[in-house]
């Protein structure tokens, strides 16, 4: 018997197949996503300087959404996925129903928030396919991805190296807030419906009463998911996150870094 199949290690369930599941499981420890495997990841493995570090705040952090976002295009290649220490960002609420049938998570600017979080490390053809699955290059896109960098961002691998920078990816709606202006935290899928079904008639409208409901009737019609994020802005739920400003016009490399993945460390 394979210890470290997905199936094995309870990993197997994709949000985007089972979306009151989102954002899924988690790895418990640093490991290296290699088809339907995860393996531990030794400790000299931790930095691929070849590749984009990518912070993941929601299911990209999910060995089995990775799996699913890379057969859509065929990619079989591994993911290492670096368990950090981030200082600097919490884990929000996007202002936007997915078609995917929930609303995700997107990172908001918490100066002393200090969080457990995935770094994925990405080649080329792997960041490629996860921006495209984000809306990045369209101009209508759920997400930017943005550069956050040192200090304001402190990411913080086993062994205390810090790294430079990561990207992540910002929504462009913005992100809910808690009802008094600051922005709230993702609390799990079916918690986060069933909050926002009890606080708005108007919701129980379009999606009705349950987070089973809610999750059917987005999954199958796009332009009730628009109403929806389009509700979350008329309802004034929502506020910008803090990490506009370090979204950047969209390249392969990091910003300032030319073709490369990924700066020097410091």
């Amino acid at each position: 018997m394979d210890d470290f199949t997905l199936e094995t290690l309870g990993l197997a369930e994709a949000p985007r197949e089972h979306p009151l599941r989102y954002p899924g499981a988690w790895p418990a420890d640093s490991a290296l996503l290699d088809g339907d495997r995860l393996v531990p990841l030794p400790h000299d493995q931790l930095v691929h300087e070849e590749r984009a570090p990518l912070l993941a705040v929601g299911s990209n952090a999910s060995p089995a959404q990775l799996r699913h976002k890379m057969a859509e295009s065929g990619i079989t290649s591994p993911i290492p996925m670096v368990k950090t220490q981030v200082t600097g960002v919490d884990v929000g609420v996007s202002a936007h129903v997915s078609r995917m049938g929930y609303v995700s998570a997107s990172p908001f600017h918490a100066p002393d928030a200090v969080r457990e979080l995935f770094v994925i490390w990405l080649d080329a053809e792997q960041l490629a396919i996860i921006d495209a699955s984000e809306g990045v290059p369209l101009p209508n896109g759920n997400y930017g991805r943005a550069w956050l960098p040192a200090p304001e961002v402190r990411v913080e691998l086993p062994g205390g190296v810090t790294l430079p920078g990561v990207h992540s990816y910002v929504n462009r709606h913005g992100v809910l807030h808690d009802g008094t202006g600051a922005a709230r935290t993702h609390p799990g899928q079916r918690e986060l419906l069933t909050e926002l079904l009890v606080g708005s008639a108007r919701l129980r409208e379009l999606f009705g009463v349950t987070p089973e409901e809610f999750v059917a009737r987005a999954r199958a019609d796009r332009q009730l998911c628009a109403a929806g994020t389009r509700l979350f802005a008329d309802e004034k739920r929502v506020t910008e996150s803090g990490l506009e400003r370090y979204v950047t016009v969209q390249q392969t490399g990091s910003p300032g870094t030319g073709s490369s993945l990924f700066p020097p460390l410091r």
